[in-house]
């Protein structure tokens, strides 16, 4: 099976997912950012890659990620209306991965750039994913964090309270979850993938089921009122992560039962999941991909 088979169109190439010199490679006709409000000074801007969200005001601008690398142009294009690249302040980095970094190349000469520890130690080597037989180079220090936190730290600007958590071994080993404490907004990063089956990436500490056990943590974070900006898809509430997180637990307990009863993957895969979960392949993975990164998981 080819990797072109198992991946499927999400307004971004999983195949580019973490490459950011091969992105120039990737060309679009006048690429644009959508831009959704959010809050009175918090937008949501979708590109190519994974969500972005704005923070503006007269202290200046609040990033969070960035997109690919070969759509800076159109980020400062998107910027220019809120004052500029050179009015950012902060951009924070929810995790590693090149679809939501690789603007650090463009941007980092501009704001301090914040993130877990190990997104940092990530950027300055070399760094692999095998499922998908992709390699990416070692960011120059200039788009790399130069302000890192462990557990949790807090941004005060703009009259907002910009908090971040770190949710270890989730999605990678270095994933913040961020949240705009005045106006009840939260960026999760690629902890939630809404409306279909998300990228783990195990081969950077991440994995299914403690990512399950992460979202039902930051479900009890949020309430019924909270706007959440997905890593990828569209903005979302609190019953979408909670189905997301059903989806999580629910096939994590149909592979489990596969493994438990000797299947390898080949055999698990060729049974597959129930019906129930049929529309989360809507997204960019197949069924036969999601089932070996939740193997892989147990």
């Amino acid at each position: 099976m080819t990797l072109s088979n198992l991946l499927r169109p999400l307004g971004l190439s999983m195949a580019l997912l973490l490459a950011t010199s091969a992105n120039s490679a990737h060309h679009e006709d006048s690429p644009k950012f959508t831009v959704t409000p959010v809050a009175d000074n918090l937008l949501m801007l979708q590109g190519k890659g994974g969500n972005l969200a704005l923070l503006t005001g007269g202290q200046g601008l609040v990033l969070i990620d960035n997109d690919y690398q070969d759509m800076s142009t159109a980020l400062e294009a998107t910027l220019a209306s809120y004052g500029g690249a050179e009015q950012l302040t902060y951009i924070i980095n929810t995790h590693w991965h090149g679809d939501h970094t690789g603007g650090n190349l463009a941007l980092g000469q501009y704001a301090s750039i914040v993130a877990h520890d190990n997104v940092r130690e990530r950027l300055l080597s070399a760094q692999e994913v095998k499922l998908f037989k992709m390699k990416s180079d070692p960011y120059p220090e200039i788009a790399v964090p130069s302000i890192t936190y462990k557990k949790a730290m807090a941004l005060h600007i703009n009259d907002e309270e910009v908090e971040l958590v770190h949710f270890a071994g989730g999605h990678t080993d270095g994933d913040s979850v961020v949240f705009f404490k005045s106006v009840n907004v939260v960026h999760t990063g690629d902890h939630f993938f809404n409306g279909f089956f998300p990228f783990v990436d195990v081969d950077s500490g991440g994995n299914v089921l403690v990512m399950a056990e992460n979202v039902k943590s930051l479900l009890a974070m949020i309430d019924d009122d909270t706007k959440i900006i997905p890593g990828h898809g569209p903005l979302a509430n609190k019953a979408d992560l909670m189905a997301f997180q059903q989806m999580l637990e629910g096939t994590a307990a149909e592979v489990k039962v596969m493994k438990d009863k000797g299947f390898n993957l080949e055999k698990a895969q060729k049974q597959g999941l129930t019906d129930k979960w049929q529309s989360w392949t809507d997204g960019f993975l197949t069924t036969d991909v999601w089932i070996s990164i939740v193997y892989s998981s147990l």
